[in-house]
């Protein structure tokens, strides 16, 4: 997407919505200061410095020179990983060894990020399971964000219910183009608010 094309989504997102607009970057042309903030993230896992601190060190001027709140955010690859997986150079955390994730997430609060973000992949078949999402949430205090493979209102309830404090979703609604899918998964991350 253009640079123009991308500062005009966000404008049209401002005007639709009383929300703040987050960035979620893909890389250093994702950055515009149509937004209110930006997720400034660390692959913790990737292999690659580039994606732990050097794309952050590149941003960084462009960041403030746009007025954007930086939110300091771990990025945790899991499982297969998916395209993000591929993409980062994430060495990804086995789906049978969820006290790794919890040492990665821990050692996250400790350098001072506010959210952790579990990736099960983007484009994955199948959600992290709940058991997975529960033994990292009981060892940190900040918020864990879910995301990848999430298609369901009950996969979003489930996850919620054990710990996951935001839920990010976006394949299901490209790959159907319905979006009253958002409508299910919303209810579905109230169920679970309730449940917990």
């Amino acid at each position: 997407m253009l640079t123009s094309e991308y500062d005009s989504l966000v404008r049209q997102l401002k005007r639709s919505s009383h929300l703040p607009v987050i960035i979620f970057p893909s890389n250093l042309p994702s950055i515009t200061g149509e937004a209110d903030a930006i997720f400034f993230m660390s692959l913790m896992n990737s292999l690659n410095p580039y994606f732990i601190t050097g794309a952050q060190a590149l941003g960084i001027n462009v960041i403030r020179e746009q007025g954007l709140e930086a939110i300091p955010m771990a990025y945790i690859i899991i499982g297969l990983g998916g395209a993000a997986g591929f993409v980062g150079q994430a060495q990804c955390i086995p789906l049978d060894h969820p006290e790794i994730a919890a040492a990665y997430a821990m050692a996250a609060e400790t350098f001072g990020f506010r959210f952790v973000y579990l990736e099960g992949g983007s484009g994955v078949a199948h959600p992290l399971s709940p058991s997975y999402v529960s033994i990292v949430k009981k060892n940190i205090a900040i918020p864990l964000i879910v995301g990848g493979g999430v298609r369901t209102g009950m996969e979003a309830e489930d996850l919620v219910a054990a710990g996951a404090d935001i839920i990010v979703t976006g394949s299901i609604v490209e790959e159907t183009g319905d979006h009253t899918v958002v409508s299910e998964l919303v209810e579905g991350i109230r169920r679970g608010g309730k449940r917990r």
